[in-house]
């Protein structure tokens, strides 16, 4: 098995929304706006497992923050777009910039902003904690409530799908943290 060669199936970007699905959904604001944001550790990791099968990641948000800025940077995140609410037209910007078809896009999203993506991208996830709307149009339900590792998760069930088990799926991991950048 070659590791990085894009093991994810039809699957190549997995696109998240931050807040309710790498957040809790719950926003710290201190009277000069936004100062903190909450992110799960097992997401991270989420970013170096599909790295280290040659698959890409990407935000996509209608808020944007120094706190969302950071973590981007952290993650070595490849592609995002924040502060924008018309996710519709960033995905087609994000499609464009990535030279990706939207079939090879899975996208998470938790609440009804997400929804025009629904039917608009390859796989449509949605945390466990989803707006009902949201879990009823997703093509795949987690068992993860957002801000708990929803992403990882999905980027779990990705590889799954194109036929790796978890041993497999960590194994280019496990030893070589630095070599793909992990970061929790």
């Amino acid at each position: 098995m070659t590791h990085g060669s894009g093991y994810g199936g039809t699957i190549k970007l997995l696109l998240l929304d931050v807040d309710g699905v790498l957040t809790d959904g719950t926003l710290f604001i201190g009277s000069a706006g936004e100062a903190y944001k909450g992110f799960n550790v097992r997401d991270g990791l989420a970013v170096a497992l599909l790295r280290a099968h040659g698959l890409k990641t990407g935000i996509l948000s209608g808020k944007s923050s120094p706190a969302l800025d950071f973590r981007i940077t952290q993650l070595g995140i490849d592609l995002a777009i924040t502060g924008r609410i018309d996710k519709r037209e960033a995905l087609a910007e994000i499609l464009q910039e990535a030279a990706l078809t939207a079939d090879a896009i899975a996208y998470v999203g938790d609440d009804v902003v997400d929804l025009p993506l629904v039917g608009q991208v390859g796989r449509f996830y949605a945390p466990a904690d989803a707006h009902p709307l949201v879990k009823q149009s997703a093509d795949y339900v987690l068992a993860t409530a957002g801000g708990r590792g929803a992403a990882r998760e999905a980027a779990e069930h990705i590889l799954d799908s194109a036929g790796l088990s978890l041993e497999q799926a960590y194994a280019p991991l496990v030893g070589q943290w630095g070599e793909h950048r992990a970061i929790q």
